[in-house]
């Protein structure tokens, strides 16, 4: 029997991203039972289960070696390998190899172009977002007549903006500038520009990323999140878009979805995973 893959999250407070990750963990626990390799996942904080409880669960079951992957688009920082060698001294039998982050592999970057060219896609425009029971409705819905037809817009006179969640080490940042380089480049070639934003954290803002489309003369934005999973994050993405362009209404903005739980994605964390067992 091989190794158990332990997918580590960042974790945050957010339900409707622990529920996507959960859905991943469940997919890939499907795909790895047939190569005889048990999948388990662990966040760093704030959500459960967490790191240690995983970690520990898969002990108990009798695994003393395991890869350990960060499930991060970007770089990680000092605190993911910590945590492993804290509980690497939790447990003295335990040996774990440590996989790389997903990054900007190509089926990523194929990824985006398809959550680019659903967004792309002529339909209506966005209207405000709608508060529901705490949490906010989808973006895209239409506050325009039922017979509407926006005006066809050429990919040359469209811009895309690639938004990052935003970190306060600059080589992440960094990475999601060269990750809307490459993605500009190998999947959006027709389009205006690929600009670069941020969440949060670091400049330029979503606003700013717009702003600067706005100035190149850009008819059409469409905000692609750089995000895996659906939640907190992406709603402050569709909420700073929506913001702007209440203030802009003559630009056409668009919110691409985020990569999302899928098989493709899946098949990049496979890969990760076989190769650190090759490495090992």
């Amino acid at each position: 029997m091989k190794p158990p893959l332990l997918l580590i999250g960042q974790g945050s407070n957010d339900d409707a991203d622990s529920a996507e990750f959960g859905r991943f963990v469940h997919r890939l626990r499907c795909r790895l039972d047939q190569r005889a390799a048990d999948v388990s996942g662990g966040y760093l904080e704030r959500a459960t289960p967490r790191l240690s409880e995983s970690v520990a669960s898969l002990v108990a079951r009798g695994h003393h070696r395991l890869v350990a992957l960060p499930l991060s688009l970007s770089r990680v920082g000092e605190e993911w390998p910590a945590a492993l060698e804290a509980e690497a001294r939790r447990h003295p039998t335990l040996m774990y190899d440590y996989g790389r982050p997903l990054g900007p592999d190509p089926r990523v970057l194929a990824l985006l172009a398809e959550r680019l060219k659903d967004a792309a896609t002529e339909m209506p425009r966005l209207r405000p977002l709608e508060a529901v029971g705490g949490r906010y409705r989808q973006l895209r819905a239409v506050d325009t007549p039922p017979d509407y037809q926006p005006g066809h817009v050429e990919p040359g006179e469209t811009a895309v903006v690639l938004v990052g969640e935003g970190s306060t080490d600059p080589a992440a940042n960094a990475e999601v500038h060269r990750v809307s380089r490459l993605f500009w480049e190998t999947h959006a070639y027709d389009f205006m520009t690929v600009e670069t934003a941020f969440v949060s954290v670091t400049p330029p803002g979503v606003p700013g990323g717009l702003e600067r489309c706005r100035r190149l003369g850009a008819k059409r934005v469409i905000v692609v999140p750089y995000l895996l999973f659906a939640g907190g994050v992406l709603e402050r993405v569709w909420a700073q878009a929506l913001a702007y362009g209440a203030g802009h209404p003559d630009l056409d903005i668009r919110c691409a979805e985020v990569i999302g739980d899928c098989d493709t994605l899946a098949d990049v964390v496979i890969d990760r995973y076989e190769e650190a067992l090759q490495l090992a």
